[in-house]
């Protein structure tokens, strides 16, 4: 009922935009809601850990997907381009326990991992209906600098001393560039503008061994799809 709802809205204000008056090219301040989706098992890089604790763990790996937001600022590049800077947050806590390994008093084994990602995004966009058109659709790709944390806290198995069980909490954090390709429908008015974006982002980071005794190189897929409903505000240059 909610997306249903959030659907109807949009679509009430698209059409009130489309009926305003033709937009000028303006400068535009964008703030965005959303859904970010991690990529999944079968797409995410080699020594993955996510992918590797799944071996051991029960969770999935959709359990990283959820809520986006974000804020982009847009400048007009003639009629048919137009540039943005903007960053997004986004950050998921998971439960797990272990599949196979119980605590001596028969509780589970149980860890929470945490993925954050803080992506400043750079891009160019396509309208190829003009600036001036009250509905735009676009294109566009630019580079895309991801601010990353990952952690494990918890208890863990070391198969290494007969299983032994140890309390621990494993923290990783750093940048990584990549890709970003962007692609969506504006109702733009005078003032303000409204519409719906599908944005993908590639990119990975190395971890360090304390996150896999198994891997030689354990990284952390950072790449994902995010569906995001946009509002802006529009401004004179």
């Amino acid at each position: 009922m909610r997306i249903q709802a959030g659907v109807l809205a949009l679509a009430a204000a698209g059409a009130l935009l489309s009926h305003a008056a033709p937009a000028a090219a303006q400068q535009t301040l964008n703030l965005s809601l959303g859904y970010f989706a991690v990529r999944g098992e079968d797409a995410r890089v080699d020594g993955d850990v996510l992918t590797e604790n799944l071996n051991v763990r029960r969770f999935q790996i959709g359990d990283f997907n959820g809520a986006a937001v974000g804020a982009e600022w847009l400048v007009p590049l003639g009629e048919y381009l137009e540039a943005g800077a903007g960053f997004g947050f986004s950050r998921r806590t998971v439960p797990s326990v272990y599949d196979k390994f119980i605590d001596d008093d028969g509780s589970e084994i149980e860890q929470r991992m945490r993925l954050r990602l803080m992506p400043i995004a750079f891009t160019v966009r396509v309208l190829p209906l003009r600036q001036t058109s009250p509905v735009q659709p676009y294109v566009g790709a630019g580079l895309a600098v991801l601010g990353w944390r990952y952690s494990e806290t918890g208890e863990f198995v070391d198969f290494t001393r007969r299983n032994a069980i140890f309390r621990e909490q494993y923290v990783a954090s750093g940048s990584a560039t990549g890709p970003v390709v962007v692609g969506g429908l504006r109702f733009a008015g005078d003032a303000a503008s409204g519409g719906f974006e599908i944005r993908y982002q590639r990119a990975d980071a190395p971890l360090g061994h304390p996150f896999s005794l198994a891997q030689r190189d354990p990284r952390i897929d950072l790449g994902g799809w995010t569906y995001q409903v946009t509002m802006g505000w529009r401004f004179a240059r």
